[in-house]
């Protein structure tokens, strides 16, 4: 039996105190084989000294108290259960990052694999933003150079909500704008570049018709594709920074910064090998 510890599962946002460790709440979640469920997911080990948690959830309002909550089910583990729920929703969004100790990706069949040692891309300082700003004004306003010609990048968003979407924006671009442009900000979010279109998610059409808008109008700088059950439909091997051709992997940021998980240095044979 392992410690007891805090294991936040995404996109279902909860978060579970077990002695299971990573690999073994992997499998313990696992509905099947990969051949006939659908079940990815990304399970991140947050601090804790086995009795209460190692930070301070973020403020919700006061309609729970997620850290007594945490504690209750650590307790629970301790006593002898393998799991005890200690979230058991919306806790993306009040988990600091700064609370992620590693970030594990999981297949269908539970399979496992712990991503790189995350780098810090960006630290932000200025939050004024507007829904109007060209990309240009937002790089300037992060203190990046300005780049020419802008090809759409095509996103996956993980958390809050998952959708896919191509936009004019860097990586670290935004980031910045997700959690700081007004009426539409996400409080932290979590997300992925894709390598190549996904003709499985939604017509040819769709990518078309939002290249041409993000093309026709300067001031759009993101265009949703599909909001759905996306993680689930699109393989691991189509995330930017795979193979390590160019630099990517899971990106999360806040309002203040934003940090990258790259791809481990070798994929496990193993891992890469099962389905799902």
């Amino acid at each position: 039996m392992n410690e007891p510890n805090l294991i936040l599962t995404l996109p279902t946002g909860n978060v579970t105190a077990t002695s299971l460790g990573i690999e073994g709440l992997a499998h313990h979640h696992s509905p099947g084989s990969g051949k006939h469920f659908h079940g990815r997911s990304i399970l991140v080990d947050l601090a804790s000294d086995g009795e209460k948690p190692g930070f301070t959830y973020l403020d919700e309002g006061g309609w729970r108290d997620p850290y007594a909550d945490s504690v209750a089910a650590l307790a629970g583990v301790k006593a002898g259960s393998r799991t005890k729920t200690a979230l058991s929703n919306s806790a993306f969004s009040c988990v600091p990052i700064t609370a992620y100790k590693s970030c594990h990706l999981v297949k269908t069949g539970g399979e496992t694999t712990p991503l790189g040692e995350p780098r810090t891309l960006a630290t932000f300082s200025n939050h004024t933003c507007n829904g109007q700003m060209t990309p240009e004004q937002v790089a300037q306003a992060i203190g990046r150079p300005i780049s020419g010609a802008r090809i759409p990048r095509l996103y996956m968003v993980i958390s809050p909500i998952q959708l896919i979407m191509l936009s004019t924006l860097t990586p670290e671009e935004y980031a910045w704008y997700a959690t700081n442009r007004p009426g539409k900000c996400f409080r932290q979010v979590m997300f992925t570049e894709l390598s190549q279109e996904q003709p499985q998610i939604a017509a040819r059409s769709r990518f078309e018709d939002a290249r041409k808008v993000l093309a026709e109008n300067s001031a759009k700088k993101t265009k949703a594709i599909s909001v759905e059950d996306c993680l689930n439909q699109i393989p691991f091997k189509d995330w930017v920074g795979y193979r390590h051709e160019t630099d990517g992997g899971l990106y999360v940021g806040d309002r203040d910064h934003l940090v990258l998980y790259p791809f481990p240095a070798t994929i496990p044979y193993s891992w890469e090998k099962v389905e799902g």
